[in-house]
Protein backbone atom coordinates (compact mmCIF):
# COMPACT_ATOMS: atom_id res chain seq x y z
CA UNK A 1 0.00 0.00 0.00
CA UNK A 2 1.09 3.57 -0.66
CA UNK A 3 1.05 5.96 2.29
CA UNK A 4 3.41 6.23 5.21
CA UNK A 5 7.18 6.42 4.83
CA UNK A 6 8.01 4.61 8.08
CA UNK A 7 6.72 1.05 7.67
CA UNK A 8 5.91 -1.33 4.84
CA UNK A 9 2.13 -1.57 4.59
CA UNK A 10 -0.05 -4.23 2.98
CA UNK A 11 -3.66 -5.06 2.22
CA UNK A 12 -3.58 -8.70 3.27
CA UNK A 13 -6.35 -10.98 2.10
CA UNK A 14 -7.61 -13.56 4.61
CA UNK A 15 -10.39 -16.16 4.56
CA UNK A 16 -12.66 -13.65 6.30
CA UNK A 17 -11.74 -10.60 4.26
CA UNK A 18 -8.88 -8.11 4.03
CA UNK A 19 -6.83 -6.72 6.90
CA UNK A 20 -4.28 -3.90 7.02
CA UNK A 21 -0.77 -4.98 8.01
CA UNK A 22 2.25 -2.86 8.93
CA UNK A 23 5.71 -4.42 8.98
CA UNK A 24 9.13 -3.24 10.12
CA UNK A 25 12.43 -4.69 11.31
CA UNK A 26 12.01 -6.62 14.55
CA UNK A 27 14.37 -4.20 16.31
CA UNK A 28 11.69 -1.51 15.89
CA UNK A 29 8.83 -3.76 16.87
CA UNK A 30 8.30 -1.86 20.12
CA UNK A 31 6.87 1.01 18.02
CA UNK A 32 4.14 -1.20 16.59
CA UNK A 33 3.42 -2.70 20.02
CA UNK A 34 3.03 0.82 21.42
CA UNK A 35 0.73 1.75 18.54
CA UNK A 36 -1.44 -1.28 19.28
CA UNK A 37 -1.60 -0.20 22.92
CA UNK A 38 -2.60 3.34 21.91
CA UNK A 39 -5.32 2.11 19.56
CA UNK A 40 -6.67 -0.02 22.38
CA UNK A 41 -6.82 2.94 24.73
CA UNK A 42 -8.63 5.07 22.16
CA UNK A 43 -11.09 2.26 21.45
CA UNK A 44 -11.87 1.84 25.16
CA UNK A 45 -12.66 5.56 25.39
CA UNK A 46 -15.67 4.85 23.11
CA UNK A 47 -15.43 8.29 21.56
CA UNK A 48 -13.60 8.45 18.21
CA UNK A 49 -13.66 5.34 16.00
CA UNK A 50 -10.27 3.67 15.43
CA UNK A 51 -9.28 0.49 13.56
CA UNK A 52 -9.42 -2.55 15.82
CA UNK A 53 -6.22 -4.48 16.48
CA UNK A 54 -6.29 -8.03 15.12
CA UNK A 55 -2.75 -9.13 16.03
CA UNK A 56 0.77 -7.90 16.74
CA UNK A 57 4.05 -9.78 17.02
CA UNK A 58 7.19 -10.84 15.18
CA UNK A 59 7.85 -13.35 12.41
CA UNK A 60 10.93 -13.97 10.27
CA UNK A 61 12.85 -11.11 11.90
CA UNK A 62 10.05 -8.68 11.13
CA UNK A 63 7.56 -7.09 13.49
CA UNK A 64 3.97 -6.70 12.35
CA UNK A 65 0.74 -5.03 13.36
CA UNK A 66 -2.50 -6.35 11.83
CA UNK A 67 -5.52 -4.05 11.90
CA UNK A 68 -9.12 -4.10 10.81
CA UNK A 69 -9.44 -3.05 7.17
CA UNK A 70 -11.56 0.10 6.82
CA UNK A 71 -12.62 1.69 3.54
CA UNK A 72 -12.15 5.42 4.06
CA UNK A 73 -12.93 8.53 2.06
CA UNK A 74 -12.46 12.29 2.46
CA UNK A 75 -14.28 14.00 5.30
CA UNK A 76 -17.48 15.95 4.68
CA UNK A 77 -18.94 18.70 6.88
CA UNK A 78 -21.10 16.28 8.86
CA UNK A 79 -18.11 14.05 9.60
CA UNK A 80 -16.12 17.13 10.65
CA UNK A 81 -18.81 17.98 13.19
CA UNK A 82 -18.99 14.40 14.45
CA UNK A 83 -15.22 14.27 14.86
CA UNK A 84 -15.20 17.53 16.84
CA UNK A 85 -17.88 16.22 19.20
CA UNK A 86 -16.23 12.83 19.58
CA UNK A 87 -12.79 14.31 20.23
CA UNK A 88 -14.18 16.48 23.03
CA UNK A 89 -15.66 13.30 24.52
CA UNK A 90 -12.31 11.50 24.23
CA UNK A 91 -10.53 14.36 25.97
CA UNK A 92 -12.82 13.94 28.98
CA UNK A 93 -11.05 10.64 29.66
CA UNK A 94 -8.34 11.67 32.12
CA UNK A 95 -5.55 10.23 34.25
CA UNK A 96 -3.78 11.11 37.49
CA UNK A 97 -0.59 12.29 35.74
CA UNK A 98 0.67 13.54 32.41
CA UNK A 99 2.33 11.08 30.06
CA UNK A 100 1.93 7.32 29.89
CA UNK A 101 3.44 4.26 31.54
CA UNK A 102 5.10 3.21 28.29
CA UNK A 103 6.97 5.11 25.61
CA UNK A 104 5.90 5.23 21.98
CA UNK A 105 6.90 7.15 18.84
CA UNK A 106 5.98 10.34 17.05
CA UNK A 107 6.56 9.39 13.46
CA UNK A 108 9.87 7.53 13.51
CA UNK A 109 11.15 9.41 16.59
CA UNK A 110 11.04 7.84 20.03
CA UNK A 111 8.59 9.69 22.28
CA UNK A 112 9.33 9.33 26.01
CA UNK A 113 6.19 9.44 28.12
CA UNK A 114 7.36 8.83 31.70
CA UNK A 115 4.47 10.16 33.84
CA UNK A 116 4.89 13.47 35.65
CA UNK A 117 2.57 15.42 37.94
CA UNK A 118 3.57 18.84 36.55
CA UNK A 119 2.47 19.67 32.99
CA UNK A 120 4.96 22.49 32.18
CA UNK A 121 7.78 20.26 33.45
CA UNK A 122 6.52 17.40 31.31
CA UNK A 123 6.41 19.57 28.20
CA UNK A 124 9.87 20.93 28.95
CA UNK A 125 11.56 17.60 29.71
CA UNK A 126 9.64 14.99 27.70
CA UNK A 127 8.81 17.04 24.62
CA UNK A 128 10.75 20.22 23.78
CA UNK A 129 13.90 19.22 25.63
CA UNK A 130 14.09 15.85 23.89
CA UNK A 131 13.67 17.39 20.45
CA UNK A 132 16.19 20.17 21.10
CA UNK A 133 18.78 17.65 22.28
CA UNK A 134 18.16 15.55 19.19
CA UNK A 135 18.48 18.64 17.01
CA UNK A 136 21.83 19.44 18.61
CA UNK A 137 23.05 15.91 17.86
CA UNK A 138 21.86 16.33 14.28
CA UNK A 139 23.95 19.46 13.85
CA UNK A 140 21.30 22.13 14.43
CA UNK A 141 23.08 24.25 17.01
CA UNK A 142 23.73 27.96 17.27
CA UNK A 143 20.79 30.28 17.53
CA UNK A 144 18.18 27.53 17.63
CA UNK A 145 19.78 26.00 20.72
CA UNK A 146 20.51 29.31 22.42
CA UNK A 147 17.00 30.67 21.94
CA UNK A 148 15.40 27.29 22.52
CA UNK A 149 17.06 26.92 25.92
CA UNK A 150 15.98 30.46 26.82
CA UNK A 151 12.41 29.47 26.01
CA UNK A 152 12.70 26.39 28.18
CA UNK A 153 13.67 28.59 31.12
CA UNK A 154 10.54 30.71 30.62
CA UNK A 155 8.06 27.95 29.88
CA UNK A 156 6.20 28.44 33.13
CA UNK A 157 5.11 31.92 32.06
CA UNK A 158 2.59 30.34 29.65
CA UNK A 159 0.90 28.49 32.51
CA UNK A 160 0.62 31.05 35.30
CA UNK A 161 -3.18 30.85 35.44
CA UNK A 162 -3.76 27.63 33.54
CA UNK A 163 -3.70 24.05 34.85
CA UNK A 164 -4.90 21.62 32.18
CA UNK A 165 -6.38 18.23 32.94
CA UNK A 166 -4.37 15.19 31.75
CA UNK A 167 -6.66 14.31 28.82
CA UNK A 168 -6.39 11.21 26.63
CA UNK A 169 -4.75 12.47 23.42
CA UNK A 170 -4.39 10.86 20.01
CA UNK A 171 -1.02 12.62 19.99
CA UNK A 172 -0.44 12.89 16.23
CA UNK A 173 -3.73 14.27 14.95
CA UNK A 174 -3.17 15.86 11.55
CA UNK A 175 -5.44 15.60 8.53
CA UNK A 176 -3.52 12.63 7.11
CA UNK A 177 -4.40 10.52 10.14
CA UNK A 178 -8.17 10.68 9.81
CA UNK A 179 -10.87 9.72 7.34
CA UNK A 180 -14.57 8.95 7.00
CA UNK A 181 -16.39 5.66 6.49
CA UNK A 182 -19.19 5.26 3.96
CA UNK A 183 -21.76 5.73 6.74
CA UNK A 184 -20.25 9.12 7.59
CA UNK A 185 -18.49 8.00 10.77
CA UNK A 186 -15.09 9.68 11.30
CA UNK A 187 -12.07 7.46 11.95
CA UNK A 188 -8.58 8.29 13.28
CA UNK A 189 -5.46 6.14 13.13
CA UNK A 190 -1.64 6.17 13.53
CA UNK A 191 -1.74 7.53 17.11
CA UNK A 192 1.04 8.55 19.49
CA UNK A 193 -1.12 8.34 22.60
CA UNK A 194 -0.43 9.96 25.97
CA UNK A 195 -2.28 12.02 28.59
CA UNK A 196 -1.73 15.75 28.24
CA UNK A 197 -3.25 19.15 27.60
CA UNK A 198 -6.07 18.89 25.07
CA UNK A 199 -4.89 22.22 23.66
CA UNK A 200 -1.84 20.37 22.30
CA UNK A 201 -4.17 18.14 20.23
CA UNK A 202 -6.18 21.05 18.86
CA UNK A 203 -3.02 23.03 18.12
CA UNK A 204 -1.65 20.26 15.91
CA UNK A 205 -4.86 20.14 13.87
CA UNK A 206 -4.06 23.73 12.83
CA UNK A 207 -0.36 23.18 12.08
CA UNK A 208 -0.77 21.62 8.64
CA UNK A 209 -4.41 22.57 8.02
CA UNK A 210 -7.16 20.37 6.64
CA UNK A 211 -9.67 20.66 9.48
CA UNK A 212 -12.74 22.75 8.74
CA UNK A 213 -14.70 25.30 10.71
CA UNK A 214 -17.38 22.70 11.50
CA UNK A 215 -14.84 20.60 13.39
CA UNK A 216 -13.72 23.48 15.64
CA UNK A 217 -17.26 24.76 16.19
CA UNK A 218 -18.51 21.33 17.23
CA UNK A 219 -15.61 20.84 19.63
CA UNK A 220 -16.06 24.29 21.18
CA UNK A 221 -19.80 23.78 21.57
CA UNK A 222 -19.10 20.69 23.66
CA UNK A 223 -16.02 21.91 25.57
CA UNK A 224 -14.63 25.41 24.89
CA UNK A 225 -10.88 25.93 25.15
CA UNK A 226 -9.28 28.23 27.71
CA UNK A 227 -9.20 31.90 26.71
CA UNK A 228 -5.41 31.78 26.48
CA UNK A 229 -5.23 28.77 24.15
CA UNK A 230 -4.04 30.77 21.14
CA UNK A 231 -1.03 32.04 23.12
CA UNK A 232 0.16 28.45 23.64
CA UNK A 233 -0.44 27.17 20.11
CA UNK A 234 3.11 27.82 18.91
CA UNK A 235 4.47 26.27 22.11
CA UNK A 236 2.72 23.00 21.34
CA UNK A 237 3.34 22.99 17.61
CA UNK A 238 7.04 23.73 18.10
CA UNK A 239 7.39 20.12 19.25
CA UNK A 240 6.13 18.82 15.90
CA UNK A 241 8.15 21.30 13.84
CA UNK A 242 11.32 20.31 15.70
CA UNK A 243 10.44 16.67 15.08
CA UNK A 244 10.08 17.40 11.37
CA UNK A 245 13.44 19.16 11.46
CA UNK A 246 15.01 16.08 13.02
CA UNK A 247 13.29 13.68 10.64
CA UNK A 248 13.35 15.55 7.33
CA UNK A 249 16.10 18.12 7.51
CA UNK A 250 17.01 21.77 7.59
CA UNK A 251 14.06 23.17 5.66
CA UNK A 252 12.19 23.29 8.99
CA UNK A 253 14.91 25.16 10.85
CA UNK A 254 13.76 28.67 9.95
CA UNK A 255 10.17 27.82 10.93
CA UNK A 256 11.32 26.46 14.30
CA UNK A 257 13.47 29.52 15.01
CA UNK A 258 10.62 31.88 14.07
CA UNK A 259 8.28 30.07 16.45
CA UNK A 260 10.82 30.27 19.27
CA UNK A 261 11.25 33.99 18.61
CA UNK A 262 7.50 34.61 18.77
CA UNK A 263 7.20 32.67 22.00
CA UNK A 264 10.09 34.52 23.65
CA UNK A 265 8.63 37.84 22.50
CA UNK A 266 5.36 36.89 24.19
CA UNK A 267 7.28 36.56 27.47
CA UNK A 268 8.94 39.95 26.97
CA UNK A 269 12.34 38.59 25.84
Amino acid sequence: MHGGSINDCYRWQTDTGPIFVKCCDASRGWILEAEADGLGRLARAKAVRVPSVRAAGTAARQAFLALEWLELRSMDESAERRLGQALACQHRVTADAYGLELDNAIGATAQPNGPMADWPAFWRERRLGVQLELAARNGYGGRLQERGLALMDRLGEFFRDYRPAPSLLHGDLWAGNRGMRADGAPVVFDPAVYFGDREAELAMTRLFGGFGADFYAAYAADWPLDAGAASRRDLYNLYHVLNHLNLFGGSYRAQAEAMVDRLLAATGH
